[in-house]
């Protein structure tokens, strides 16, 4: 299915839609789709937010984020996220912020059907007292204990990406995984791109198979992790998040980018050539 039938379809105005990738794998093409296609109301979630989400934050389509950590890896902030929590520009963002394993922990009990997750405090932090958390407190019935409660994650559509899709539909997801495979369990619709579509793979060590039966949706888009990278496909842009700073920081020239690169491109195919990458 091209991705942009993929996105018209099963990312609705006002959905929850969780973008998932750690350091590589991140579903940049799919982002890109969803700002073309104008959606708005959005709610985004993400383990660790960044370029593809301050672009998305920056360009209208979200209204919420639920997160971990956010930033320009290994460079600094993400400044349309922070101009949107600080200034309300272009809208106000609402915010729920978690550790990593709250995040983890709240996918698998969407994945496992039930209402939250039970942790033990860990370490203490001031996550649970900030304005809008969701966290509570509980005691266990068996042991006395006090601990965490975190409300399930279970988003209208995840949105992955992975290096390959077999005749039969299953998704081969390998290097880091992250929380690709709790989020693709917890969602109600999992729409995934890959690198190249094969007869059959075999799944190495420590790689993951999504079954084809969980998979709403598949679209072959070489690239489509870019500037992040993809396990034995292609290398981090590390230029682009570089550039990246210096782009985002100023609205006027973050949306002139956005216009000649993102809204100008049919798809990502283009998109690529304009900056010069061979997918």
């Amino acid at each position: 299915m091209p991705l942009s039938e993929s996105i018209a379809t099963h990312v609705r105005d006002g959905a929850s839609v969780a973008l998932e990738g750690f350091t590589h794998l991140i579903p940049f093409a799919a982002g890109h789709e969803i700002i073309r296609q104008r959606r708005r109301g959005l709610h985004l979630i993400r383990m660790t937010p960044d370029l593809i989400h301050d672009q998305m934050i920056g360009m209208g389509c979200a209204e919420r984020l639920t997160f971990s950590w956010g930033g320009n890896p290994g460079v600094g902030s993400l400044h349309r996220l922070r101009d949107a929590i600080e200034r309300q520009w272009p809208q106000p963002l609402a915010i729920t912020e978690h550790t990593h394993a709250e995040i983890g922990a709240a996918y698998q009990a969407g994945a496992s059907g039930l209402p939250c997750a039970l942790m033990h405090h860990y370490a203490d932090t001031d996550l649970d007292r900030a304005r809008g958390a969701q966290m509570r407190t509980v005691t266990c019935p068996f042991s006395g204990e006090r601990l965490l409660a975190v409300p399930a994650i279970t988003p209208d559509v995840t949105i992955l990406h992975a290096q390959q899709v077999d005749r039969n539909g299953n998704v081969l997801i390998r290097g880091i995984i992250g929380a690709a495979r709790e989020a693709a369990l917890a969602a109600r619709r999992l729409v995934v791109t890959v690198e190249q579509e094969v007869e059959h793979f075999d799944a190495p060590l420590n790689a993951i198979v999504l079954p084809h039966w969980l998979v709403t949706a598949v679209s072959v888009v070489p690239g489509g992790a870019h500037p992040s990278y993809a396990a034995g496909f292609y290398e981090r842009d590390n230029r682009f998040y570089l550039e990246w700073d210096q782009i985002a920081r100023d609205r006027g020239r973050f949306q002139q980018w956005m216009q000649e690169h993102v809204l100008s491109s049919r798809d990502h195919a283009e998109l690529l050539a304009r900056l010069r990458v061979a997918a």
